[in-house]
């Protein structure tokens, strides 16, 4: 049994996905382009990366690396 809904979604995602030589990061590119023409703003996000010290690894569980108990805190 087929869902014609689900077949009309993949035949359109396949159809726009053609449209841009069948690459994902292509396809993106242009939604961004498009986006900024149109005026909206488009936010920088950066990616972060996580520090890893002795004391990140110091203990077994996350509970074993905090500076003093909850209480204290």
């Amino acid at each position: 049994m087929t869902n014609t809904i689900l077949e009309e979604l993949y035949n359109i995602r396949r159809e726009i996905l053609a449209e841009h030589g069948d690459d994902l990061a292509e396809y993106l590119r242009a939604g961004l382009a498009k986006t900024k023409a149109a005026g909206h703003p488009v936010a920088k996000i950066t990616q972060r990366t996580i520090r890893c010290t002795g004391a990140a690894k110091s203990g077994v569980l996350a509970v074993d690396n905090q500076s003093s108990p909850p209480g204290d805190r």
